[in-house]
């Protein structure tokens, strides 16, 4: 059975954070606490947002880290909490995104945050009770204003995933004026970021023939803009198709990832320093070459497809062409070479490696990979 679901609403456009107060009223949020980031709200784009808020009752959380964790989410549920807060604007990457996402459960769930994780069985112990939740997202990346899961370090160290449906904002509202500012290495790391959902989605081999169109035109719109977004952040065409890249990456991925985010998800685990984003980037060329190996990867001619919607005039049926055509984007974009470039050293490999076993992408990957596969990945990836 393929079960295909899309929820939310979404507007995308310039101007559309305006919309903050009609979309409070219509949920129901009378006091919302913002989420947000120190970087963001350095940068001023959260002024931007709060002036759109305008008269509307409001508290700001402005601690979240580069990767959520548990602590954070506390710290969050006790201003929730103490400011009488009834939902929730999150106004940032990913990360704020997902840390309002794991304080929309605690607020309203007892227990410690890893009960409601999805390798613990705890999907289906996440109920409506959770705090409606408006994304305003300020990079165009992860996608997660429009998707199911959140990723949350907790307290015992590890990078797990979240997911329901329950989990959905209730309103993503895709400004790329919010974008504008964003420098160049986070407009590449960001950007490959939403590629990566792309590539990677499109891969899985779960039946979704509307994720599979949507996750293509996605990664069409991102690697014909990316480098323009990342050259000059002030074009706007640019910013408005990487944003519709993130966005349509996310709505697809409900269809399932892979050995990319399963390595990606137990490295920042273990080292929350490194940017996710980059850490796809750097994983992605070996994972294409171990999923060309893949029977519905051969069968349905998906390397051929991704390789034309990036312009490729052809693929092997290996991959080479088309893990080389990311590797070279990466170089072109100014990230690292490659593992090593960010300090990874093998030395670290049996900690990744149990993580990425463990992990919920693990199992969605085309091919399942073993322990000594997912080593020869992150030698390559050195």
């Amino acid at each position: 059975m393929a079960r295909i679901l899309y929820l939310t609403q979404i507007d995308i456009d310039f101007g559309v954070v305006a919309q903050l107060p009609a979309e409070c009223a219509r949920i129901g949020i009378r006091r919302p606490l913002v989420v947000t980031d120190p970087g963001v709200r350095a940068a001023g784009v959260l002024d931007q947002a709060l002036a759109a808020l305008g008269e509307v009752p409001h508290a700001v959380f402005d601690r979240t880290p580069s990767n959520p964790t548990e602590a954070a989410v506390r710290a969050a549920v006790s201003q929730y909490r103490d400011e009488g807060c009834d939902g929730l604007i999150a106004v940032g990457g990913g990360s704020s995104i997902d840390l309002a996402k794991g304080v929309a459960i605690a607020a309203t769930h007892e227990g410690p945050l890893k009960t409601y994780a999805t390798i613990e069985g705890g999907s289906p112990k996440i109920t409506d009770r959770v705090a409606p939740l408006i994304a305003v997202p300020t990079t165009a990346g992860t996608g997660s204003e429009v998707a199911r899961g959140a990723i949350i370090i907790v307290d015992d160290g590890r990078k797990l995933g979240f997911h329901s449906w329950l989990l959905l904002p209730k309103a993503a509202l895709l400004d790329p004026a919010l974008t504008l500012g964003l420098p160049p290495a986070l407009t590449a790391a960001t950007g490959m970021d939403a590629l990566a959902h792309c590539f990677e989605t499109f891969m899985a081999a779960a039946v979704n023939p509307p994720a599979d169109g949507i996750a293509l035109d996605g990664l069409a719109r991102g690697w014909a803009h990316i480098e323009r977004a990342t050259r000059d952040g002030q074009d706007r065409e640019a910013r408005w198709q990487m944003m519709s890249a993130s966005m349509q990456g996310a709505m697809a991925f409900q269809k399932g990832l892979g050995a990319v985010h399963s390595l990606s998800h137990s490295l920042g685990g273990v080292n929350p320093r490194l940017h996710h984003g980059t850490l796809n980037a750097m994983f992605l060329p070996a994972v294409i070459r171990f999923n060309a190996g893949a029977d519905s990867i051969q069968r349905e001619r998906r390397l051929q497809r991704m390789a034309q919607a990036i312009g490729l005039p052809g693929c092997d049926s290996q991959g080479t062409e088309l893990a080389e055509a990311v590797r070279e984007l990466n170089a072109r974009l100014g990230l690292p070479s490659g593992l090593g470039a960010l300090g990874v050293t093998p030395e670290l490999f049996d900690r990744v490696i149990t993580g990425a076993m463990a992990d919920h992408c693990h199992g969605t990957n085309p091919r399942v990979a073993t322990a000594d596969e997912y080593r020869e990945m992150l030698h390559a990836s050195l």
